[in-house]
């Protein structure tokens, strides 16, 4: 699947503002935005996107964690 409708699911699914999703796997808050508006992802870049995807829900517990 492209990276840009994997994204947007991904979104949906996860109930995750672009803004955040960026931020947390980029360090880019403008990321999503940015590929909407037509920015192309550097094959390195998608592969850190498919990475943080395919790990979120550990990546989510080890904040909670930290918030506690």
């Amino acid at each position: 699947m492209h990276i840009t409708r994997l994204i947007e699911r991904f979104l949906r699914e996860q109930d995750l503002p672009p803004t955040k999703f960026g931020r947390l796997a980029a360090g880019d808050p403008r990321l999503v935005l940015d590929i909407r508006m037509g920015r192309e992802i550097r094959p390195e870049m998608e592969v850190k996107l498919r990475h943080f995807m395919s790990h979120y829900g550990q990546h989510a517990q080890t904040e909670d964690r930290k918030a506690i």
